[in-house]
């Protein structure tokens, strides 16, 4: 296909208010290139996230109405600007939206704008129904890892510093919102290396959240990058999977069905070698990390979040410096401030589109581990067809009829 064959109009999902399902909308305009690093691309498969149908009914996330939805998607490009030169016409790629407020990029449309440094190459190896799930959930846990833990994956395929990345950027090009974490979140000498461990909450087997594809997603990249990695998980329902599989067995696998035991068991195994700890369940769950971190100025912990030090600092578990412990929340942090030694972090997200070094650097990493399999989609259980097979989809998502994997709708 050719730029000059593009139709006038387009059909897209609108939601015109809360509580409302997506309505099938015929002779909307196409969205038009607006930056010289803007490609266009027709859709062929959508991925679905809880958010696309949790927005509407609890009327969250929503800048605009009517408004457009849709984070993940697969497919070809149709036309491109004049700066562009990674893609071409024809070029069969996975789209990754976290620009929600750009109704242009929204996934729920059969042509979608999106930046060339958001997008990626599907690999021959990779259907184009697995790689329209897994963009968000990458972007979260590389963000994750190599932002709010410092984790240097150059090592791994050529990977991203990100921390060099951000820290050699003018502050003022940073989002100020995102920019204390980006620029003073973790102390060089705090950062995550090879033989570091790692605790992560919702690492399970299923895949039906966008948060648990995180989790799943970070263990793989942590294992990639010499971490080793404590997995929370119900065991009774995903401790025999998790144990046998080749890229997300973890180090120590606790289940998660007694938090309080879950800690104790962590704390017994691990004990002061971890400091590092990634929640993607909720609120809950981050209090028992944190309960589970170790905290180099004591456990005491008072009401106001404040901790009590003991008489001497203990020994630090890497050489003489004081190590401060570090707790990364996709979901929701504690609502206690942070008790003495233990740093708090929320996921900077936005940098994957606000920063283009940042969003390449991802992209392009993320084709070379599909490729050389090193990074494993998650798993499609169910699919549904045409744009009024979305809210049919949804429907089973808010049933909980999806678990253990992702749903896709296929446009073409």
């Amino acid at each position: 296909m050719t730029p000059t064959q593009l139709p006038t109009s387009q059909t897209v999902l609108l939601l015109h208010g809360p509580r409302q399902p997506y309505d099938v909308t015929t002779g909307y305009p196409l969205p038009e290139l607006q930056n010289g690093r803007e490609i266009l691309v027709q859709t062929e498969t959508l991925g679905l996230n809880p958010i696309d149908w949790k927005a509407p009914d609890f009327n969250f996330g929503i800048p605009e109405l009517p408004y457009i939805a849709g984070r993940e998607l697969a497919g070809r490009v149709v036309k491109t600007s004049h700066s562009t030169q990674r893609f071409k016409v024809g070029d069969l790629v996975l789209v990754i939206s976290t620009d929600y407020r750009d109704l242009r990029k929204a996934g729920f449309q059969q042509y979608v704008v999106s930046f060339d440094f958001n997008t990626a190459r599907i690999p021959p190896n990779i259907c184009s129904q697995a790689g329209a799930t897994i963009g968000v959930a990458y972007v979260a846990a590389v963000l994750s890892l190599g932002i709010c833990m410092g984790v240097d994956f150059s090592s791994v395929l050529d990977g991203p510093n990100l921390l060099q990345i951000v820290r050699s950027i003018e502050p003022e090009a940073l989002p100020e919102d995102i920019r204390r974490e980006c620029r003073s979140g973790i102390d060089s000498h705090d950062k995550a290396v090879a033989g570091d461990w790692i605790a992560i909450w919702g690492g399970k087997v299923d895949l039906s959240q966008c948060s648990s594809t995180s989790a799943n997603l970070a263990v793989q990249l942590a294992r990639l990058a010499g971490l080793r990695v404590v997995t929370i998980v119900d065991k009774a329902k995903h401790g025999l999977r998790l144990s046998n599989h080749q890229l997300l067995k973890p180090d120590l696998l606790v289940d998660s069905h007694d938090p309080d035991r879950a800690v104790a068991i962590i704390k017994a195994n691990v004990g002061k070698n971890l400091r590092f700890a990634l929640d993607t369940t909720g609120r809950e769950s981050a209090r028992s990390l944190l309960a589970a971190l170790w905290k180099p100025y004591g456990d005491a912990v008072l009401e106001d979040g404040r901790a009590t030090p003991p008489p001497s600092p203990p020994e630090t578990p890497r050489g003489s410096t004081s190590l401060s412990s570090h707790l990364i929340g996709l979901t929701g942090l504690p609502k206690e401030s942070a008790p003495s030694g233990v740093v708090y972090h929320k996921v900077p997200i936005k940098l994957f589109h606000e920063v283009p070094a940042v969003g390449e650097s991802l992209v392009l990493w993320l084709e070379r581990l599909l490729e050389m399999g090193k990074l494993t989609p998650p798993e499609i259980l169910a699919s549904e067809s045409g744009f009024d097979g979305v809210n049919r989809a949804l429907d089973r998502m808010r049933k909980g009829d999806i678990r253990g994997g992702r749903m896709v709708v296929n446009l073409t």
